[in-house]
């Protein structure tokens, strides 16, 4: 058994939270850079210059990559011979994103009630999703998330007869009915299986997998390649404006479903499709 203090979660959250805002991930960089040699549209290619130059500035000065610096959502990978000592494992979760966002000066956008919606003022609490997998290991992935593209986001409740083809043209709809709303270029993450729940939080973890990785699973990978293709000729473009890119990937996650049923969701995030992992 490993004990892990409660201390070096709150460090390591804090960190996340203001590296996140700061710098995208090196797979979303080589994205936007790879997109930008693809456009064909001189007003994308206007919009990609920008985008660039708004990225090389934030990293720079240390300062938000975008105005709205998220929801925080966290994905916690807990090996099974962890013990964690010194507190609560969530409070110190939310310690961390509290520290994060007023010691970072990033915006805090969380309201306690979402009808009063009074500004709880520190960006707490975050939405943590926990899974107990093998070993001695706390592998923590932060994903700040805006709301402009999570608006935009989709459950569609599938009849199974609807099969593949009705999944891909749910995606398909779903980016073509956000529109310019989402800030494209987008990463789409996709659900497709368990339950209503499930579909959905397998479509925000499938955001955080690196971009130009696929699906190990032969079919999935190539709905991904094929869902892009279509989506890239909406000609939606970068910021909505019109041109070839209009996402940078498709990520599908599955899951087992009911004989019944095949819910798909739909996880829209901009091009600052923020993700940082760290093991402690």
């Amino acid at each position: 058994m490993r004990e892990v203090d409660v201390k070096d979660i709150t460090q390591a959250v804090r960190d996340m939270c203001i590296d996140a805002n700061y710098e995208l991930s090196s797979d979303m960089k080589k994205a936007l850079c790879d997109a930008q040699g693809k456009e064909e549209s001189d007003l994308g290619k206007k919009i990609f210059s920008q985008l660039q130059e708004n990225l090389k500035i934030a990293e720079e000065d240390k300062i938000p990559i975008c105005q709205d610096t998220g929801m925080a959502v966290f994905f916690i990978k807990i090996g099974q011979d962890v013990h964690f000592v010194g507190g609560n494992l969530t409070d110190a979760v939310n310690e961390g994103v509290r520290q994060g966002y007023t010691q970072g000066y990033l915006r805090k956008s969380v309201v306690g009630d979402p009808l009063i919606r009074k500004n709880t003022g520190d960006n707490t609490p975050a939405v943590v999703h926990y899974d107990i997998v093998p070993g001695d290991k706390v592998q923590i992935t932060c994903a700040p998330k805006g709301f402009g593209s999570e608006n935009m986001s989709r459950v569609f409740m599938l009849k199974p007869a609807d099969g593949e083809e009705g999944v891909k043209d749910a995606i398909v709809q779903a980016v073509k009915d956000a529109g310019p709303n989402a800030c494209p270029p987008m990463v789409v993450g996709v659900g497709v299986g368990g339950t209503f729940e499930k579909c959905a939080e397998m479509a925000k973890e499938a955001l955080t997998r690196p971009v130009g990785h696929h699906s190990d699973i032969e079919y999935v990978k190539n709905m991904e390649e094929e869902v892009l293709s279509r989506i890239n000729k909406l000609g939606i473009g970068p910021a909505g404006l019109g041109g070839r890119i209009t996402a940078l990937a498709v990520n599908i996650n599955t899951y087992a479903t009911h004989i019944a049923g095949l819910p798909v969701a739909i996880n829209i995030c901009c091009h600052v499709n923020r993700h940082v992992t760290r093991v402690i």
